[in-house]
């Protein structure tokens, strides 16, 4: 196989963030904080709409970060991956009712120890083109 084309973006993929869909992602991870609930509750703290917890980002940047990983080009062996991490720069907060629009590209190929480290960058954009989060993922293929 040719080299993984490093610098490859991926379509944007745009995520229409519901008030259900944070109270069940804060209902799951045990965030009982009331501006995650309760629309009142989170107007009185300063948020638009109920606001999400900060790493729902992984709901939103999955459609993005979906075909990137399983990009044919790149051709990372699913069974020999393990997930190597992730960084995040935070920004405007996401609430209920945001559309968020996240691009993913293939940053870096690396191999170290007979391992091959992928890492991908992705950035997500509320409708107001306000930055809500720029990711780093890193996923490490055992053998590669």
């Amino acid at each position: 196989m040719a080299d993984p084309p490093v610098g490859k973006q991926y379509p944007p993929f745009e995520y229409e963030v519901g008030r259900e869909k944070i109270r069940e992602y804060a209902n799951a991870v045990g965030e009982s904080n009331p501006v995650h609930h309760d629309r009142e509750a989170a107007k009185a703290a300063g948020f638009r709409n109920v606001v999400a917890p900060p790493m729902f980002c992984v709901v939103y940047s999955a459609g993005a970060m979906g075909p990137a990983i399983l990009d044919p080009d790149i051709g990372i062996n699913l069974m020999l991956m393990v997930h190597g991490g992730q960084q995040f720069e935070w920004g405007e907060p996401v609430c209920a009712d945001d559309t968020i629009t996240t691009t993913a590209r293939l940053a870096d190929v690396s191999q170290k120890n007979g391992m091959t480290f992928y890492v991908f960058e992705s950035e997500s954009k509320n409708q107001e083109g306000k930055t809500t989060v720029k990711a780093t993922w890193t996923n490490i293929v055992r053998g590669g």
